[in-house]
């Protein structure tokens, strides 16, 4: 009986989820997402495309840019091939993870040739691997502008409009 007692006092210690640590989850989810902003910057299609999940979407700023991950990396390829990418760089990123520690979102502000721009992901920790399942890029535009960007857009959302009807 004794080994019993002692032996269930084990498998309790054994079985009992792990802290995750938050902090340093979330200083990973920051160094990949730099790393993914820099792949792009230098050209580095596989770097860029490898951290993204098979599944991954990527919204991008106009209505009609809603890939899958490898419709995405064939939009990238030429841009990548010509070395003419872009380059994001980061102003500000909030990263959260889970009580889990395998899933991570996060909110960037970044610095683009568009001007501002605003981007949001998920990623999500498979078979030991962080991979990016979706990411939102959006073009931040200054509230005292919206009434230009309004009139702009009319006339183009309603071009858009007839195009997907």
């Amino acid at each position: 009986m004794k080994y019993v007692i002692v032996l269930s006092l084990f498998l309790c210690f054994c079985s009992a989820p792990q802290e995750v640590d938050k902090d340093a989850t979330a200083l990973q989810i920051d160094s990949l997402m730099n790393q993914w902003h820099s792949d792009a910057a230098n050209a580095n299609l596989n770097g860029y495309v490898g951290l993204m999940d098979s599944t991954c979407v990527y919204i991008g700023t106009d209505a009609t840019e809603n890939w899958i991950r490898d419709d995405f990396a064939a939009f990238c390829k030429p841009y990548f091939d010509q070395k003419t990418t872009w380059n994001f760089t980061t102003v500000q990123r909030k990263v959260r993870v889970n009580e889990t520690g395998n899933t991570a979102w996060f909110d960037e502000i970044l610095n683009t040739h568009m001007g501002t721009c605003r981007g949001s992901g998920a990623l999500e920790l498979k078979n030991g691997e962080w991979k990016l399942m979706q990411y939102v890029l959006s073009v931040a535009i200054p509230n005292e502008s919206m009434d230009a960007v309004k009139i702009a857009k009319h006339e183009a959302d309603s071009i858009l409009k007839i195009q997907l009807k």
